[in-house]
């Protein structure tokens, strides 16, 4: 067998675990879940102090960010849960984090850390879970990876880990599901951090283990290099870390908000080119028109529109990011129509469905949206 053959029914048999996988996820949640319940997770801590600059310790600033971020969320949505996988100096196992969040059957996994790398390197990216691009992408994984070895049994349970990119690609198909809301919260992420004047180093991949464990939308935010003096001195002033925990609690925001298909107050004209991206759709709209429709699926291997995981749903499809996306419905100018059949969809089962919008085939800011549609 030659080895283009191997790879093609390795492939096969990696497609269909993920889709037998995704079905059981979809199986556990919550049909109508919303944001409920958000893990925090502050990273290193204790014996483990991550990376460092002159003075400031990864473990301190990313802790002071954490606890921030949750006070910001619980003082604005009190019912929301808001969980630390450590809200003070300990150490922490890898392993541990997930299984808090897993535990806990949280809605959105933020994990906080940051960076080191030659002096001169500077800016902030968020990381969704996927196959690195670059050498210095693979070291930044493998550095916040390096922290089992601190564990008490020095790393051994996760000695037949696999982090090949074959398993990454199961793992990703596996967690579909969650990848395009991943990528939606940490684009968001991005552009609030650059409205404080962060230099953006964008939504990145790479194979981080407390990433792969998670079941559930999940990013680490690398908030920037402490090896460099100007970003160091910036991640250890308290407003400093304030502005970056304000900055996360506002994509927080307006990704609860899109997601729960609610429009939030804030639509600066920022955020609506930081959110529109231009889109292949299958469907025909009018000139002008605002359209929303309701997301059901994500994925990254094109699915016919006829499966009968769609429970024979008139389906149409569009590609972003390289990914396919499969929405329902289609209401003019009427978001609130929009909305109701997303609870309709929830009820269903396709438990992650939210409302998009979209105008002249390019899909656009829902907040934007909502208010060129009320006109």
């Amino acid at each position: 067998m030659d080895k283009k053959t191997r790879y093609y029914i390795n492939y096969t048999i990696i497609f269909f675990f993920g889709l037998l996988c995704k079905t059981t996820l979809f199986a556990q949640q919550d049909p109508m879940a919303t944001i409920k319940t958000v893990v925090i997770d502050a990273g290193h801590g204790g014996k483990d102090p991550g990376c460092h600059g002159k003075s400031a310790l990864e473990k301190q600033v990313c802790l002071s960010m954490a606890l921030k971020l949750g006070e910001a969320i619980k003082t604005k949505y009190p019912s929301i849960n808001v969980i630390y996988t450590r809200d003070k100096d300990v150490f922490v196992e890898l392993d541990d984090r997930a299984k808090i969040a897993n535990k806990s059957k949280a809605d959105l996994f933020i994990c906080i850390h940051a960076n080191s790398a030659a002096e001169a390197a500077f800016g902030t990216e968020t990381y969704v879970l996927g196959l690195h691009r670059t050498e210095a992408q693979k070291q930044i994984a493998e550095r916040e990876n390096s922290a089992i070895y601190l564990e008490d049994d020095k790393g051994a349970k996760y000695k037949d880990f696999d982090l090949s990119p074959d398993a990454i690609i199961a793992r990703q198909l596996q967690l579909s599901v969650f990848l395009d809301q991943s990528i939606n919260f940490a684009s968001k992420l991005q552009a609030e951090f650059k409205k404080i004047g962060r230099s953006d180093r964008g939504v990145r991949q790479a194979g981080f283990l407390v990433l792969y464990k998670t079941t559930m939308p999940s990013v680490l935010i690398e908030t920037g290099f402490l090896t460099n003096h100007e970003e160091e001195k910036f991640l250890n002033d308290t407003t400093s870390q304030r502005k970056m925990a304000n900055s996360m609690f506002s994509a927080f925001e307006k990704y609860k908000n899109e997601i729960e298909g609610v429009a939030s107050k804030s639509n600066s004209k920022s955020d609506q080119n930081s959110e529109s991206n231009t889109i292949k759709n299958t469907t025909v709209e009018k000139n002008n028109a605002i359209i929303f429709k309701v997301q059901i699926e994500t994925s990254d291997t094109k699915v016919q529109t006829t499966d009968s995981k769609f429970m024979g749903l008139d389906v149409s499809e569009y590609q972003q990011n390289k990914l396919y996306k499969y929405t329902v419905g289609n209401y003019e100018n009427d978001f609130n129509a929009a909305n109701n059949y997303k609870n309709l969809m929830r009820e269903k089962g396709f438990q992650h469905a939210f409302v998009v919008a979209f105008m002249n085939g390019e899909r656009i800011n829902l907040e934007k949206a909502i208010k060129l549609a009320e006109k």
